[in-house]
C-alpha cells in the first residue's frame, strides 16, 4: 500500500496582485509556513508559471522546481482548468468565457479552441520537464446546456456531443501519453464530464485511453447527491489526482439540487472550508490508502463564509491529520507460521 502525499494546496484561489501572492516565490514561502508540502500551480496565471516557456525550456523548469525546493515544497501538478474548458465549449457560453483566453481571440470560437488545444499540448511537455505524472483539467461542455431532458432532446443529441468531445480530446490524450502524463478531468457540474456515467461515456469514446483519468473532488458529488464513497469503489483505478474540498447539502421546501439561481451563500448545496461541511474525509482517506492512490492530497479552498487565510491555515493541518501512514505488515503477523506447501496440503486434507 502507498501513503498518500500531502498536504498540498492549489494556488489559484489565493493568487493576487499583492505580495506575497503575486509571485511563485512569495506564494511558495507563504504555503510552506502554513505547513504545506506541495503546491498545484494554475498554468494560466503568468505570475506563477510561463506555460510556453516551461514546455520549451528545461532550465526554466529547473528554476521553477528550485524556487519551490528552496521553500521546502514539491510541485504536485499543474492545472489547465480554464484552457480545458475551451477545448469544447458550447456557443451559449462564448461571451462568459471571453476572459479565459487572450483578448484578441474574443469572438473567434475556432481560434480560441485552437489556442486551448495548444495550451494543453504545452502542458503535457511542461509536465514532463517538471517530472510530473498527472495533470489537472476540465473537459469542457458541449452538452451541458441540455443536461435536463426537457424540452425533450432529439434522439442522438448527447451521443453526438460525446462523439465530438472524444474527437477533440483524443489527440490531446495522445500527446500526454507520449509525455508519460495522466490527464485528470475534474468531474464538475458545468462540464460534460461531471459524474461516473458521463466519464464512462467519454471513456468509451476515447477507446478506454489509459491517460483519460479522474481528478476526484467529493464536494462536487455532495452537491449532486452522488455517493462519493461508492464512487471510489467503482473508479479508483482511474483516480489519479485529488482535490480535498468540503461541502454541505441542506435542501429545503423552497430549493434543492438546482439551487433556484441563488447566490452561493443561499444555495442548499455550497462549498465549505475543510471540516465545516458534511464530507466524510476519514472514510475517503481510508479508501485512498486501501486502493493505493499514487498522488497528492491537495487542498482546493472554496468557501462563501470563512476567510481564505483561515481556510488555508486550517486546511494544512486537516489534511495532515487525515493522511494514513499505511502499514508495512499485517496486524496479525505475530501469529504467522510461514509458508509451507506440504503443511497447507495437510491442513486441507489433500495428502
Amino acid at each position: 500500500m502507498k501513503t498518500i502525499k500531502g498536504p498540498g494546496i492549489f494556488l489559484a484561489q489565493f493568487a493576487d496582485d499583492k505580495a506575497p501572492f503575486n509571485s511563485l516565490e512569495g506564494m511558495a514561502n507563504w504555503a510552506s509556513k502554513l505547513g504545506f508540502a506541495g503546491v498545484q500551480i494554475p498554468s494560466w496565471d503568468s505570475r506563477l508559471l510561463n506555460l510556453k516557456r516551461a514546455a520549451e525550456s528545461q532550465d526554466y523548469c529547473d528554476e521553477v522546481l528550485g524556487t519551490l525546493s528552496s521553500a521546502g515544497l514539491a510541485l504536485t501538478e499543474i492545472s489547465t482548468h480554464l484552457q480545458g474548458q475551451l477545448v469544447a465549449s458550447h456557443a451559449a457560453y462564448d461571451v462568459m468565457l471571453t476572459g479565459f483566453a487572450p483578448p484578441e481571440l474574443a469572438g473567434d470560437a475556432k481560434a480560441r479552441q485552437a489556442w486551448a488545444v495548444q495550451q494543453l499540448k504545452w502542458a503535457a511537455a511542461a509536465s514532463r520537464r517538471l517530472g510530473l505524472d498527472a495533470h489537472a483539467t476540465f473537459s469542457g461542455a458541449l452538452a451541458w446546456p441540455f443536461f435536463y431532458p426537457w424540452p425533450q432532446r432529439p434522439a442522438g443529441l448527447i451521443d453526438e456531443a460525446f462523439k465530438e468531445l472524444a474527437r477533440r480530446w483524443l489527440p490531446i490524450l495522445q500527446v500526454f501519453d507520449e509525455a508519460g502524463v495522466d490527464v485528470c478531468f475534474e468531474l464538475h457540474p458545468g462540464e460534460d464530464l461531471h459524474d461516473g456515467i458521463t466519464f464512462e461515456r467519454f471513456l468509451a469514446g476515447v477507446q478506454d485511453h489509459p491517460r483519460a483519468n479522474i481528478l476526484y473532488d467529493p464536494s462536487h458529488m455532495v452537491l449532486q447527491q452522488l455517493d462519493y464513497l461508492a464512487f471510489l469503489d467503482l473508479y479508483h483505478d482511474r483516480v489519479r489526482a485529488f482535490h480535498v474540498k468540503d461541502a454541505e447539502f441542506r435542501p429545503s421546501g423552497r430549493s434543492g439540487v438546482y439551487g433556484g439561481y441563488q447566490d452561493w451563500i443561499d444555495r442548499p448545496g455550497r462549498f465549505r472550508s475543510l471540516g465545516d461541511g458534511q464530507v466524510d474525509f476519514r472514510q475517503i482517506f481510508s479508501k485512498m490508502a486501501q486502493y493505493d492512490f499514487p498522488g497528492w492530497a491537495v487542498l482546493e479552498w472554496e468557501c462563501c463564509l470563512k476567510h481564505p487565510q483561515d481556510g488555508a491555515a486550517e486546511g494544512a493541518a486537516f489534511i495532515r491529520d487525515h493522511i494514513i501512514h499505511v502499514t508495512e505488515r499485517a496486524f496479525d503477523d505475530f501469529a504467522g507460521v510461514g509458508a509451507d506447501q506440504l503443511k497447507n496440503r495437510r491442513i486441507l486434507d489433500m495428502e
